[in-house]
């Protein structure tokens, strides 16, 4: 196998959504396919109860930032998908407020990413 910039986009997609989720690789690959209905299924119903209490803007703030991460990386058009200096170039951003309680996030919006992470709403340091 020859290391890519996709590679690392796939692997960063996989480990990002088994982290949140708490699934092991091929479980979260098997949740995505059958996966019909992203606009009912909330974030918050499929993160893993391990995670820290998400009583924190903080960490709310960053749990959303890598879930919109993961799915952009799931792009089905790759030329689509963010280069892997993209999604570095993301966390080094300062995320202003999510302006909705993490609660009433869907997975519908950070596919279609409407929590706009990095862009004018935001400071980057880069």
């Amino acid at each position: 196998m020859v290391v890519t910039e996709k590679c690392d986009v796939y692997s960063f997609r996989v480990v990002a959504l088994e982290t949140l989720m708490g699934k092991r690789p091929e479980e979260v690959l098997s949740w995505l396919s059958s996966s019909t209905s992203l606009v009912n299924t909330r974030l918050i119903d499929v993160l893993d109860n391990r995670l820290p209490l998400l009583t924190s803007q903080l960490v709310a703030q960053n749990l959303v930032r890598i879930a919109t991460l993961a799915f952009a990386c799931l792009n089905p058009q790759p030329k689509s998908r963010p280069m892997m200096k993209e999604v570095c170039e993301k966390f080094l951003c300062v995320q202003t407020s999510l302006g909705i309680p993490l609660r009433m996030i869907s997975l519908l919006q950070l596919v279609n990413r409407e929590m706009h992470i990095g862009d004018r709403t935001e400071t980057c340091n880069v």
